[in-house]
C-alpha cells in the first residue's frame, strides 16, 4: 500500500486527488511530529505558569469566553465542547469528502500551531489510514468560527461516541474502537477546540469539487466540439489570431483545445453557405474561456487554504504568543464556492443551448434526431431534463456569502455561511455533469446522420467508445437509461485520454 507522508510543505491538487482515494496511508514526517510535541508542550507550559485567561483553553466558548474554567476540568470542558457542538442535519456527507476532512484536519494540525497532543493526531491517522469514516451531516455550519458541528461529527469517534463507516458498515464508533484495540480518547486542554474550530468542511467540499471539475471543464470542451462537428459550424471563430487580440488565458486555452480536437477534420473545413453559428457555438471559447479563469482562480484561494491553519487560538512557540483571532472565518471560501457555482452553471447553461439546437431540425438534421419523428419522439425529452437541471441551477446559485445571521449571543455577529455555498457548489457541479452527458449523447446521436469518418481522429476515438456504453437510437426507448450510462462514461473517463 502506497504511503504519503505529512510535511510543512505545500500540497497541490495532485496530492489531493490522490489523497482523497482509498488504498493509501498517511505518516508524519520528522519534521511535523517535532513541530506537534514542541507545540504542546509549549502550551502545557504557559498552562502551569500562567494565570492569565487563554480562550477555549482556560474560559469557555463564544460568549462563554469570560468564564474562567478551572484546572481540574479542562478536559472536561474540551469532551463537553465536542458532545454539545455536534448538531449536524440533514443528510449525510459523501465519505469521500469526510476522508478529505479528515486528511486536511490532520495537515492543519501537524503544522504545530493548534496545541494538539501527538497521540490524538496519530488516531486521526489511524482512522484515515483504516478507512473509518464519521458519520458527517451536510447542515449546521455557519462557515464561522469554522465548521463547527461538521467537525464536532468528525472528532466525536474519537471519544468513542456517534457513528462511523467501517467498510460498508454504519456502527457505533465505541465498537470500532474496541475491533482495533483503541481506548477512547480523553481530551487535554485546547484538543477539543483545536479538532472543531477549522474550515476543514469547506475546504473538503472545494477541493472536491475542484478536482473534478478541472476534468468536467475540458469535458465541456470535447462535448462543444462534438456539438459542433455534428451541427456543421463553422471554425474561424476559434483560430488564434481572434483570441490572441483579447488576451484572456482561458479563452486562448479553449480556442486552442477546439483546434487540436477538430484537427484533421474534413467536416469541419467544408464550406458553408452560412457565415455564423448562433452564440452557444461561436461564443465557446469566450464562454468556456471565462469558466477556466474562474476555476483557477478559485483554485487559487482553496491551494492557500489547504495549506493553512485556521483554527483558534493559534499557537507560536517560537514567539511565545498565544493569539485568539479568526483564521476560521469562511469568508473567502464562501466567496470563491459562490464564484465557482456561477462558472459551473454557465458551462451547463451553454451546454443545454447545444443541445437545443442540435434537436431543432436544421442543418440537415432531422427534428428530436430520429429517422422517422412523430412515430417516435427521439431527444425532445432528454433536452427537457436538461433544461429543468440548468435552471435548477440558476437556482442554486443564488450566493450563500451574502448572507450572515448572529449567533453565540452576538459575540460571532458575522459568518460567512461558506458551508451552504460548499453544498450548493457540490449540487451544481453534479449537474453540470448531467448536462455534459445528455450533451455528449445528443452531439453522438447526431454525428450518426453525417458521414463518421470524416471527422478529426480524437473525435473518431471519442465516438467509438462512447458507442461501446451508448448506442445510436433508431427507434424510441428508455432513454433515462441510456443518460445515465452517459454521465457514468463521463464519470469514468479521464477527458485527456481522447486527446
Amino acid at each position: 500500500m502506497a504511503t504519503y507522508t505529512i510535511s510543512p510543505d505545500d500540497i497541490d491538487f495532485g496530492i489531493i486527488r490522490r489523497t482523497a482515494a482509498p488504498g493509501l496511508r498517511l505518516t508524519l514526517s520528522d519534521a511535523s511530529r517535532d513541530r506537534v510535541v514542541r507545540c504542546r508542550e509549549y502550551l502545557d507550559q504557559r498552562i502551569d505558569s500562567h494565570d492569565s485567561p487563554i480562550y477555549g483553553v482556560t474560559t469557555g466558548f463564544g460568549s462563554l469566553c469570560n468564564h474562567s474554567i478551572s484546572r481540574t476540568d479542562l478536559s472536561i470542558l474540551q469532551r463537553n465542547l465536542v458532545m454539545s457542538h455536534a448538531c449536524g442535519m440533514g443528510d449525510e456527507v459523501p465519505r469521500e469528502i469526510v476522508r478529505l476532512m479528515l486528511f486536511l484536519k490532520i495537515r492543519a494540525l501537524a503544522y504545530g500551531h493548534s496545541g494538539i497532543r501527538l497521540e490524538s493526531l496519530e488516531r486521526l491517522i489511524g482512522f484515515y489510514n483504516h478507512e473509518i469514516y464519521p458519520v458527517v451531516y451536510t447542515q449546521g455550519s455557519l462557515g464561522a468560527s469554522g465548521d463547527l458541528a461538521p467537525l464536532a461529527h468528525m472528532a466525536l469517534p474519537l471519544l468513542g461516541l456517534g457513528e462511523v463507516y467501517a467498510g460498508e458498515k454504519r456502527q457505533a464508533a465505541s465498537g470500532v474502537l474496541d475491533m482495533y484495540g483503541w481506548s477512547p480518547l480523553d481530551l487535554a486542554a485546547k484538543e477539543g477546540l483545536a479538532l472543531l474550530n477549522g474550515t476543514q468542511f469547506m475546504g473538503a467540499y472545494g477541493a472536491h469539487i475542484l478536482v473534478r471539475c478541472f476534468n468536467l471543464s475540458l469535458w465541456a470542451d470535447l462535448a462543444g466540439a462534438l456539438s459542433l462537428e455534428a451541427f456543421m459550424g463553422c471554425i474561424q471563430p476559434f483560430f488564434e489570431q481572434v483570441h490572441r487580440i483579447r488576451h484572456h488565458n482561458g479563452q486562448l486555452e479553449t480556442a486552442a483545445n477546439i483546434r487540436k480536437i477538430l484537427n484533421g477534420s474534413k467536416l469541419i473545413v467544408e464550406k458553408k453557405n452560412y457565415v455564423q453559428d448562433p452564440y452557444s457555438f461561436r461564443c465557446i471559447p469566450q464562454v468556456h474561456g471565462a469558466c477556466k479563469d474562474t476555476i483557477d482562480y478559485v483554485s487559487g484561494i482553496f491551494h492557500n487554504e489547504i495549506n493553512a491553519v485556521t483554527d483558534n487560538p493559534t499557537l507560536f512557540p517560537d514567539d511565545d504568543l498565544i493569539i485568539s483571532a479568526g483564521n476560521f472565518h469562511g469568508q473567502p471560501l464562501a466567496f470563491g464556492l459562490d464564484f465557482l457555482a456561477i462558472a459551473l452553471s454557465e458551462l451547463a447553461n451553454i451546454s443545454e443551448r447545444r443541445v437545443y439546437r442540435l434537436i431543432s431540425g436544421t442543418r440537415n438534421l432531422p427534428s428530436f434526431l430520429v429517422a422517422n419523428p412523430g412515430l417516435n419522439s427521439g431527444f425532445m425529452i432528454p433536452q427537457y431534463t436538461a433544461a429543468s437541471i440548468v435552471s435548477q441551477n440558476k437556482m442554486l446559485c443564488t450566493p450563500a456569502s451574502v448572507d450572515s445571521i448572529e449567533s453565540s449571543q452576538g459575540q460571532e455577529d458575522h459568518v460567512s455561511m461558506g458551508a451552504n455555498a460548499a453544498i450548493k457548489a457540490l449540487s451544481v457541479l453534479e449537474n453540470l455533469e448531467k448536462v455534459l452527458a445528455i450533451e455528449l449523447m445528443t452531439a453522438s446521436q447526431a454525428m450518426g446522420f453525417r458521414e463518421t469518418g470524416k471527422t478529426s481522429p480524437v473525435l473518431l476515438r471519442l465516438l467509438n467508445s462512447f458507442r461501446e456504453h451508448v448506442a445510436f437510437i433508431s427507434d424510441d426507448k428508455v432513454m433515462y437509461e441510456e443518460m445515465r450510462r452517459a454521465q457514468q462514461f463521463v464519470r469514468d473517463n479521464d477527458p485527456s485520454s481522447f486527446l
